[in-house]
């Protein structure tokens, strides 16, 4: 499903830059699609004091969602940061942005030099385990415009991440194995034709942090 992709990857790109500096990236090859893997865009020590830091000092909260008519738990905890007034909403639930921390201003930059693009906000999920989840969705809120960019980093336990074409079911499911320090960006047209998920699993895992940058538009 992959191939490798060392020439100008995103719009945001110089010609001049030197990728040479960035770690090995994958085209994740979809139709109607823009998706780029980075599997090792943190080093392993740099994401094991990551992991720690946002687990003990990001303000986790547990949302409440309906589902058929039943209020329960979201299966996962999340957090939302941001520059003041990039409020967002999704499956009901509205977040309100905390101010940036120094750590997530510093990934943010990070990915910001890496692909040209510029974020505003950040969504985090903290998957306790197996059973925490996130069930088929696209990011496609009326807030992040039409093709929007979303940079999504994963530090902790692996987890699959897997997409499906809203329309063309013979294309079948397309898994990506988000790793420790690793970035995945989607962009294009991604998100108006493909639906992502994080499947439940019964294997013993490890916890994981997911951070996934955008950029919410201003209201008119």
């Amino acid at each position: 499903m992959k191939s490798e992709r060392k020439d100008q990857l995103f719009l945001g790109f110089e010609a001049e830059q030197d990728l040479a500096e960035y770690p090995k990236a994958d085209s994740v090859l979809m139709p109607d699609a823009d998706v780029v893997l980075f599997r090792d865009f943190f080093e392993k020590e740099e994401s094991d004091l990551l992991f720690v830091e946002l687990l003990n000092k990001i303000e986790w909260k547990q949302d409440r969602i309906k589902y058929y008519g039943k209020e329960m738990d979201l299966p996962r905890l999340t957090a939302w940061y941001g520059d003041s007034g990039a409020s967002y909403t999704y499956s009901n639930i509205s977040m309100n942005s905390t101010v940036w921390t120094p750590t997530l201003m510093c990934i943010k930059e990070k990915i910001e030099k890496m692909t040209g693009a510029s974020f505003n906000s950040v969504l985090l999920n903290y998957y306790r385990h197996g059973r925490d989840s996130v069930s088929w969705h696209r990011d496609n809120e009326p807030e992040l415009g039409k093709n929007p960019v979303i940079a999504s980093v994963s530090f902790g336990e692996t987890r699959r991440f897997q997409f499906k074409h809203i329309k063309r079911k013979e294309l079948g499911r397309v898994d990506v194995e988000l790793t420790h320090g690793s970035l995945l960006v989607m962009q294009g047209t991604t998100q108006e034709f493909w639906l992502h998920q994080i499947p439940k699993t019964s294997k013993p895992i490890k916890p994981r942090v997911n951070l996934t940058f955008r950029r919410i538009l201003e209201k008119v």
